[in-house]
């Protein structure tokens, strides 16, 4: 049995897909609420769905749980209530990965590249050197706290999981990230601009070194974080923190231009001014160091953008049923 919180979700509901067409038992941690994500499962029923009110409950019961695959999370960048982000960022994971490693069950949790800020101190990964990083928001400060947290007991020797790994997720587009609302990939976002017969809108910089359209992320197909989960099941001889993108930043400009290819409409866009409150708080630039995952032996090939766009406009949401 393979446990997935946040397996209701835009990534966890991807990877429970997959669980389920390996024939494997799953259970779903998390709230369905009134946001359509019930349709993130209807193709792939879980064996159960535990609120994450009664996951203490649930594991008291010792289910016969092999891994824990934690996606869980509060993943608003301009989350502001720092106790529920603190509760539900830190404590939880705090509390699984305790309860894994006394009952001997692997392990993997999802850190972010939010955790890296604005780049400045590169984007090594692994334990070493996180005292250094600096990130600019609630949300990628509590990813880095159970990092941290993590450091501290791997250093002191303390009882850990058979098998742990955590994943910094840089920007993930793909199908079943519709109910994310503000959160909802820049993808989905200028392909409903295209819909709607606008031009795709991107935000001018707000640094001087930087053009209009020229700021830099690092966009991952979320099938390609799903492998990557997948071999880490397949291969329990793996710990670790590890960078989880594609190794080549891209801009904002050549992504409106793949959803404008995938779309078949002219390649044009228009900048608007980036909201106060981003600035600041805006990484202009990230790229995944993917060196220590491909020396931990994954060798999977990653999906470069044009084909990631092309492939979740026309197979998802082109679509009559855009989900996984």
């Amino acid at each position: 049995m393979i446990m997935v919180t946040g397996g209701a979700g835009f990534i966890g509901s991807n990877l429970h897909a997959a669980l389920a067409e390996r024939g494997l038992e799953t259970v779903v941690v998390d709230r369905l609420r009134g946001e359509g994500k019930w349709r993130n499962l209807a193709h792939h029923a879980p064996s159960r769905i535990v609120h994450p009110d009664e996951l203490e409950a649930f594991l008291a019961m010792h289910p016969p749980i092999e891994m824990v695959f934690h996606l869980g999370a509060i993943s608003s960048t301009t989350a502001s209530d720092g106790d529920l982000v603190w509760r539900t960022n830190v404590e939880l994971p705090r509390m699984l990965w305790n309860w894994c490693a006394a009952r001997g069950v692997r392990f993997v949790y999802a850190s972010s590249a939010a955790t890296y800020g604005d780049g400045a101190e590169g984007f090594a990964d692994g334990l070493g050197g996180l005292g250094r990083l600096k990130p600019l928001n609630l949300y990628g400060w509590t990813k880095h706290a159970f990092d941290q947290i993590v450091a501290r007991e791997i250093a002191a020797g303390a009882k850990r999981p058979p098998q742990w790994a955590g994943l910094k997720f840089f920007n993930v587009y793909g199908p079943n990230e519709y109910h994310k609302g503000h959160m909802i990939s820049v993808i989905k976002v200028k392909h409903d601009e295209i819909l709607a017969e606008k031009l795709p809108r991107l935000f001018r910089s707000d640094r001087p070194d930087v053009a209009d359209g020229g700021q830099r992320r690092d966009f991952i197909w979320v099938g390609d974080l799903v492998d990557v989960m997948l071999w880490l099941l397949d291969t329990p001889g793996v710990n670790g923190l590890f960078n989880l993108g594609t190794g080549r930043a891209r801009s904002y400009l050549d992504l409106a231009y793949a959803v404008c290819r995938a779309a078949k409409v002219a390649e044009e866009v228009e900048f608007i001014d980036m909201p106060g409150k981003l600035h600041g708080q805006y990484q202009s630039y990230t790229e995944a160091d993917m060196s220590r995952l491909r020396a931990a032996g994954y060798a999977g090939q990653f999906t470069t953008l044009e084909d990631g766009i092309a492939r979740y406009v026309g197979g998802f949401l082109r679509a009559a049923d855009p989900y996984r």
